[in-house]
């Protein structure tokens, strides 16, 4: 019994790949790149059909969904190649992924124990937060997924503590001990946009202007959902949830053409 499991595991756990790492990285992120909206319909049209000079040894469906969750490791290690390089200028915020319909809530199971509630300007959601940081080229500096209920001032310090300059904020960063530590811990000066019941404190009319530049983070969240695709209701794992939103980051990285204040 024993050797007839023993081969059975060689001949099944052993195979080697048809397809390496690299080319499903490649196909994963592709995706993210094209019009299709449904990976299933991207794979058997344009991945086995349009692209078969490309991938001669495309394998099935069904196996390749398999090969996927191996790509989660490469994937993050690419993306920090991926980001830009901190000019002084930044800007960070953070914005919701949904995972489900509020109304099927109390029966999502998939990320039970991992998404939470959270509440947004927009109303309540369940998911994650995506917290990211630019520059004014638009090019992502850094990014971290917390649970939907996170406050968005709580990873700021590891967001920023590779960074320098002066980063721009909404009102939900108001906090004047975490800018007094960025101050003296990070020499990163935290400009968040004061509350309506708070003094407004005088600023260099350079900065002021950086200010009213926020909705540029806005435009690249924009682009990260509706042309990068980050944000679906139809995950099955938490891997497949996390390789997603690794490829669709990685995507946004590789556009030609990204939102901009123009400054060169």
């Amino acid at each position: 019994m024993a050797s007839s499991v023993t081969q059975l595991w060689q001949k099944y756990r052993r195979r080697q790949r048809s397809l390496s790492l690299s080319e499903v990285m490649t196909i994963l992120i592709a995706f993210h790149q094209s019009y299709y909206r449904n990976f299933k319909h991207f794979y058997l049209i344009k991945v086995k059909c349009d692209w078969q000079q490309e991938f001669p040894l495309a394998v099935s469906y069904q196996r390749f969904v398999t090969w996927i969750p191996s790509s989660l490791i490469p994937l993050c290690t690419y993306l920090r190649r991926c980001f830009g390089q901190c000019t002084g200028i930044s800007f960070i915020d953070a914005t919701s992924i949904k995972v489900c319909h509020n109304r099927r809530i109390s029966q999502h199971r998939v990320f039970e124990g991992c998404a939470a509630r959270g509440k947004t300007s927009v109303g309540w959601f369940f998911g994650f937060k995506l917290h990211l940081v630019i520059n004014e080229r638009g090019e992502l500096l850094n990014v971290q997924v917390t649970p939907g209920n996170t406050d968005d001032r709580q990873p700021v310090v590891e967001l920023l503590q590779d960074l320098w300059g002066k980063v721009f904020a909404d009102k939900g960063y108001v906090s004047q001990s975490l800018a007094q530590h960025l101050q003296e811990e990070h020499e990163v000066t935290l400009m968040a946009k004061p509350r309506r019941n708070m003094k407004h404190h005088l600023m260099v009319y350079q900065d002021k202007l950086f200010a009213r530049k926020r909705a540029l983070i806005e435009t690249v969240i924009d682009q990260l959902k509706n042309i990068s695709q980050i944000e679906h209701s139809r995950h099955r794992s938490p891997t497949n949830f996390c390789v997603n939103s690794l490829c669709g980051l990685i995507a946004y990285c590789h556009q030609p053409k990204k939102p901009s204040l123009q400054l060169d």
